[in-house]
């Protein structure tokens, strides 16, 4: 029998996070997440996602063991961007029971009638930049800190589950650095400069900090990204926590912007990839010497691997070739670092303008990530 318990107190809360790190220990592609962030970024007094949303944590028992863990969301700031009354699910992680995930989701739409939602979706966070999808292609490629992990009977029992049908496809791409800059980049960034006027900007810290460029990346995401699947804008609020979380940290040579005169018309914000290091560390810790592996990659960028994290252009700038300008100049930053490979975030299956800037490099869609919803 399977006993479904709500998280209460911050111990509970320390037991959900920590059952992943758990059940994935061994595995060899899966990726432990800092456990300090994932604490964080479920607690409502330190998650500033929390203005817009409402959320309840659900752990499986069996037989007094933790057997799964589901996370329920209400992003009321989303449904009314898409006209919808819907509970998410995520952090969604079970043993390979059918009556543990099953009992799982149940407690989720349970959750969510009680507070009036007709549908249910996920696997999606509180907003965008957190993880989105359930791995269904890719389950021997090493994961990255940014995307779900999650072993082949996942997307086998939510295919079992009544009422769950597929809503939304992320493919990821694997990508190499090549040894020049390839020449089709090359003109096209030489006639955006010529015929637009567009050029590329490597911000200063102090630009980015306290001139508020950091801001207005962020300003531009919500511009770009308005359109995407389940996207709700970011506030004031999320935005300072992500300037504080990835651009005071950021490599500058890693991040590129495009400019039109004054104006910030596209964006690119690479990471060298944490993968590698974070399976160092002891479930997620950065004590006793979980910091060390970290510090090597952000300061001395010691993996051949380097991360797309965010890119982003106006639309009306799209079609002018600004992605090229974007391109170019990173492309250059990853050959002086000597970096072998890129790994690209998640893009939707449908948008065609994104996954057809790979088609002058060697590229691999190497996973594949999907969104499911019901009706309730």
């Amino acid at each position: 029998m399977i006993d479904i318990k709500e998280v209460k107190t911050k111990g509970d809360l320390k037991k959900f996070v920590q059952f992943y790190y758990d059940l994935y220990r061994g595995n060899d592609c899966a990726v432990p997440f800092l456990y300090f962030d994932e604490m964080a970024t479920l607690q409502s007094d330190k998650n500033p996602s929390f203005e817009c949303c409402e959320s309840a944590y659900f752990l499986a028992y069996r037989e007094g063991k933790i057997v799964g863990r589901v996370a329920a969301i209400i992003n009321y700031r989303a449904n009314e961007r898409w006209n919808c009354h819907q509970v998410r699910f995520g952090w969604f992680d079970f043993i390979d029971d059918l009556e543990v995930s099953t009992a799982l989701l149940k407690a989720v739409e349970d959750w969510g009638r009680e507070k009036g939602m007709t549908e249910i979706a996920g696997p999606l966070g509180f907003i965008d930049t957190d993880r989105e999808g359930m791995l269904v292609e890719g389950f021997d490629q090493l994961s990255t800190m940014y995307v779900n992990y999650n072993y082949p009977y996942y997307p086998q029992h939510l295919e079992r589950i009544s009422g769950f049908k597929k809503d939304n496809d992320y493919v990821e791409c694997k990508v190499k650095v090549p040894e020049k800059v390839p020449e089709k980049f090359s003109k096209i960034t030489e006639m955006v400069r010529r015929r637009y006027g567009l050029r590329v900007h490597k911000f200063t810290r102090h630009e980015l900090i306290e001139e508020g460029y950091g801001r207005k990346v962020f300003d531009l995401l919500n511009a770009t990204y308005q359109n995407l699947y389940g996207f709700s804008q970011l506030s004031d609020r999320q935005i300072d926590k992500l300037v504080n979380d990835y651009i005071k940290i950021a490599d500058l040579n890693l991040v590129t912007a495009v400019m039109d005169g004054d104006k910030m018309v596209g964006f690119g914000i690479t990471f060298p990839s944490f993968s590698e290091a974070l399976r160092k560390t002891r479930d997620g810790r950065l004590l006793p010497f979980g910091w060390w592996h970290l510090l090597k990659i952000l300061k001395w960028h010691k993996t051949p691997v380097v991360d797309l994290l965010l890119i982003g252009v106006l639309p009306e700038y799209r079609a002018k070739g600004a992605n090229a300008l974007i391109f170019d100049d990173l492309i250059r930053q990853f050959q002086a670092y000597g970096f072998e490979w890129a790994e690209t975030g998640p893009q939707m299956e449908t948008n065609e303008g994104v996954l057809s800037q790979w088609q002058y490099l060697e590229a691999t869609i190497h996973r594949r990530h999907r969104c499911y919803r019901k009706q309730l």
